[in-house]
């Protein structure tokens, strides 16, 4: 059959005039395809030219069937209720106008027989079996939101879904949901995601970057094997593009040497006198035209190297992913970093949002606490910052926590990255600022931009080079959701840094590739301690 959805040597570029795609050209059938790569390369504005809400400089997108999307944001109108979101209200009331005998030949025609099976169908698919249709939508959580907006794909069942960071802000439970619905879905879906999990699903993945797009069969860790691999040749593609750049130049100084040296011999036979004129203005004259096609060749020889080893350089600096070696922390094996002994916390006048926590971190430490999405997490991170006091229990702190959340709130908008590592590490000089830095792939210029211009998984690098690469580094970090937004390459950034911090961790994180990545061996599990509620 032919593709759903045709691009056909698509351009288009970003507001600040940056090109994104340039001649591309890609098609989508019924397969599950990721979409992946770096923030700014254009996920969702790929999305968005599918639908049409953006128009390409040049190129045609053309669709065979229907395509649906899931948006990143659910906030449903204040009026609307569960049938609102579902977007059956319409077909609902229609099919109630034929029971009641008041239907149209209008309404015939475009009824939707097994809707109600659809809709019971569908909503037992994710979770939300026995919700009320009348009930009002802005009293369902983010996930349940997001459970809904599935459900409404699967009554509608579009030839094509798009689905744009399906799983953001999602707790695990609601994660594996999604992941269900597109392990069952049956027609084409295009998923933009970092996450990893829910791209093990997927029958083969697109990476987007400043090389144009690349397509690579297979799930997520069929993806990862086959850029490992890639990484390994690009690095002797690159060793080997240096050694012949090194010889082309050797080749170049020689031959010149060569030709010197027999136009020195002419010269002497001139000053000689001992060979006619005729003779020596023939051989000065093919000396000068043996030294033009040999400038010619040496500027073709050099060109064509040069532009081996910037294509080397380009590849490299694709796959390269971070890597250094981290100052000590100093936090010994038995230290106590974090104790909770009976610890609960209500707010006046409400009930107990958990009591009974207990938990002992000592040395360098990996936990990840876990729960769904109000079971507290928020607030027992508060408690254990000392920005609230337990209700009950104690808490004792051997190390002083850093977070690190979302948004990497300890950097100044206002100050460079330069600006902002000598803020946190006053003795630093600018050239060591810059390569700390550097180590966090700020290389540069990069390093001089302001911290507000970055993007999230820019903001947690900048952030962790701050803390990591301080001359004593904290022993103890929090990490708030680390992942959330965050493209892969910065995910596994970050998780290079985190992997060789020798300080204590504590994360939350609904994240499991990230949680065993850094090495998280101990958890703690909200939601299983009497007396919580909503956090």
């Amino acid at each position: 059959m032919p593709p759903f959805i045709t691009l056909d040597g698509l351009s288009f570029r970003a507001p600040d005039g940056r090109t994104l795609f340039d001649n591309l050209t890609l098609s989508f059938g019924a397969e599950r395809t990721g979409v992946v790569g770096a923030n700014g390369y254009g996920k969702t504005t790929l999305l968005r030219l599918i639908l049409r809400e953006l128009s390409p400089l040049s190129g045609s997108v053309s669709t065979r069937g229907r395509v649906d999307v899931l948006r990143q944001s659910h906030a449903p109108p204040a009026t609307a209720i569960v049938a609102d979101l579902l977007e059956v209200g319409a077909d609902l009331d229609r099919l109630a106008r034929i029971d009641r005998g008041e239907g149209s030949n209008a309404d015939v025609d475009l009824a939707v027989w097994d809707l109600s099976a659809r809709i019971e169908t569908a909503l037992l698919e994710v979770g939300l079996t026995g919700v009320d249709l009348d009930r009002p939508a802005a009293s369902l959580s983010g996930g349940e939101a997001t459970r809904a907006a599935l459900a409404r794909l699967l009554i509608a069942r579009p030839d094509v879904i798009l689905l744009d960071e399906p799983t953001n802000n999602l707790d695990r439970a609601a994660r594996r949901t999604v992941a269900a619905v597109l392990e069952g879905w049956r027609g084409g879906a295009v998923v933009v995601s970092h996450d990893r999990g829910l791209l093990r699903g997927v029958d083969r993945i697109i990476e987007l970057s400043d090389l144009g797009a690349r397509i690579y069969g297979g799930n997520w860790d069929l993806y990862a094997e086959r850029r490992a691999q890639e990484a390994d040749a690009a690095r002797r593609d690159l060793d080997e593009a240096t050694r012949e750049a090194r010889k082309a130049d050797r080749e170049i100084q020689a031959a010149r040497e060569r030709q010197d040296r027999r136009e020195g011999g002419g010269k002497r036979a001139k000053a000689r006198g001992d060979i006619p004129k005729i003779v020596l203005n023939a051989r000065a004259g093919k000396a000068e035209a043996t030294r033009g096609r040999l400038e010619l060749l040496g500027d073709r020889k050099r060109s064509d190297s040069a532009e081996a080893l910037e294509a080397a350089r380009a590849n490299v600096s694709r796959l390269r992913k971070l890597g250094f070696e981290l100052p000590p922390c100093g936090l010994a094996a038995a230290k106590l970093v974090l104790s909770l002994e009976s610890v609960g916390f209500g707010w006046p006048g409400s009930p107990s949002l958990f009591r009974n926590i207990n938990l002992r971190l000592l040395g360098p430490a990996r936990m990840a606490i876990s729960g769904a999405n109000g079971s507290g997490k928020t607030s027992l991170l508060r408690l254990i910052t000392g920005e609230l006091e337990p209700t009950a229990g104690r808490i004792t702190r051997g190390a002083t926590p850093v977070v690190l959340d979302q948004r990497a709130a300890l950097l100044r908008d206002d100050l460079s990255l330069v600006e902002n590592y000598r803020l946190h590490n006053p003795d630093a000089n600018d050239n060591q600022a810059h390569a700390a830095l550097a180590r966090f792939l700020f290389r540069n210029v990069a390093a001089l931009r302001r911290a507000g211009e970055l993007s999230g998984g820019e903001r947690l690098r900048a952030g962790l080079a701050c803390l990591l690469q301080a001359a004593r580094p904290p022993r103890f970090i929090i990490l708030d959701e680390p992942t959330n937004h965050l493209d892969i390459a910065s995910i596994e950034a970050i998780e290079a840094a985190l992997a060789a911090y020798d300080g204590a961790l504590l994360v939350v994180s609904h994240d499991e590739d990230f949680l065993d990545a850094v090495g998280v061996t101990e958890r703690l599990a909200m939601g299983s301690h009497a007396g919580q509620g909503s956090d």
